[in-house]
């Protein structure tokens, strides 16, 4: 057999399955995450937790996948967000500032709290947002929390840094711009 008839062997890592063709052809096909979220029919959405949507912060269940103000362990312990009175103003801006976020919907915006849902695009992971005014704090109250799993990677303490990165620079732009 000389060098040119002999089959070129491709590494193990080149190798293709037919079941991971047929996963990329799929998600290229699905690609907008509604879509791949209407495949999966809220299957993780999760319902949500008793406690939540009350008028007052939830506890963070024992999971890590939680953030919440005032909480004494610190896997999920976070600062309050600060603001300035009218704390009302300063709750409406930061639910307006939460809601223009990707995935999110307002579920309840009454005086002194407010509850949205923040979903993933992806998979439609659900993950439960609170604010609360403490007016004797001069801040808002936070709790970030995923309603299923164990882990977020991060995501909830994540989301409650950026939010309190936006309402930081909202605060200290002129009047005029508001």
């Amino acid at each position: 057999m000389t060098h040119a008839s002999r089959p070129i062997a491709r590494p193990q890592s080149v190798r293709r399955s037919p079941l991971v063709a047929l996963a990329a052809l799929a998600a290229v096909t699905l690609a907008p995450g509604t879509a791949v979220a209407g495949l999966f029919g809220g299957l993780f959405a999760g319902t949500r937790p008793p406690g939540v949507g009350t008028g007052t912060l939830a506890a963070c269940p024992d999971t890590p996948n939680c953030v919440r103000s005032g909480a004494s362990d610190p896997r999920h312990a976070i600062a309050p967000i600060s603001a300035a009175p009218p704390l009302e103003r300063a709750l409406a801006e930061l639910v307006a500032i939460a809601a223009a976020m990707p995935g999110a919907r307002v579920v309840a915006s009454r005086p002194g709290y407010a509850h949205l849902e923040f979903e993933t695009p992806l998979m439609g992971f659900v993950d439960d947002v609170e604010f609360a005014v403490d007016a004797a704090a001069s801040a808002i109250e936070v709790r970030s929390a995923s309603r299923i799993g164990t882990s977020d990677f991060g995501v909830n303490r994540k989301r409650v840094e950026e939010l309190r990165r936006a309402a930081g620079a909202a605060v200290v732009r002129p009047a005029a711009l508001r």
